[in-house]
């Protein structure tokens, strides 16, 4: 007896990237929240058609670079005046001005630390296997064809219901994916 595998969802293929814009708003305006656009170049305003929300990653950023920047000063200021504090031409052991390179440093450091790995978190990568790589048609995604994916996890999943809503949008073709 033949296991019969999973379905991931459904794939469908556009031939251009106003096609692509246009279905993403019909398949937002129809309320999924399972589904995706992959296309080979940026999109401009395809965030927008999708309905996306913003990102957490400029969040991330920020606090960490005023994690860095705070940290940065306060090492400075904890080796210059409380763990071997020197006098040096009469400064102030809290000579601030001259932490400010430091602290500079430490905040762009923390940062850019920030918005890697958020990045990386959020958009839980490295991915190394994904189920629409099953798909012949999808290897083209990266190429000169753009697709929607909307997975089977959705509530408002239904083969039949989901597959005619994609053929709608102007699809060249819709199939189904297994995971």
């Amino acid at each position: 007896m033949a296991k019969r595998s999973k379905t991931y969802g459904l794939l469908a293929e556009y031939e251009t990237s106003g096609a692509l814009y246009a279905a993403c708003e019909k398949v937002r305006d129809a309320g999924y929240g399972a589904w995706d656009a992959h296309t080979p170049f940026p999109v401009h305003g395809l965030e927008k058609a999708m309905g996306m929300k913003s990102s957490w990653v400029p969040w991330i950023v920020c606090v960490m670079g005023f994690s860095g920047a705070i940290g940065g000063f306060l090492m400075q200021y904890w080796m210059s005046a409380v763990d071997y504090p020197l006098i040096i031409s009469a400064k102030p052991f809290n000579s601030y001005p001259a932490f400010v390179p430091v602290t500079f440093e430490a905040a762009i450091l923390l940062g850019s630390f920030g918005a890697v790995f958020g990045m990386f978190g959020l958009n839980r990568l490295p991915t190394l296997y994904h189920s629409l790589f099953n798909s012949k048609n999808f290897l083209r995604f990266s190429d000169d064809r753009f697709f929607i994916s909307i997975e089977a996890r959705d509530p408002k999943y239904g083969l039949d219901k989901t597959r005619t809503l994609l053929e709608s949008t102007g699809a060249l073709s819709v199939e189904e994916v297994d995971d």
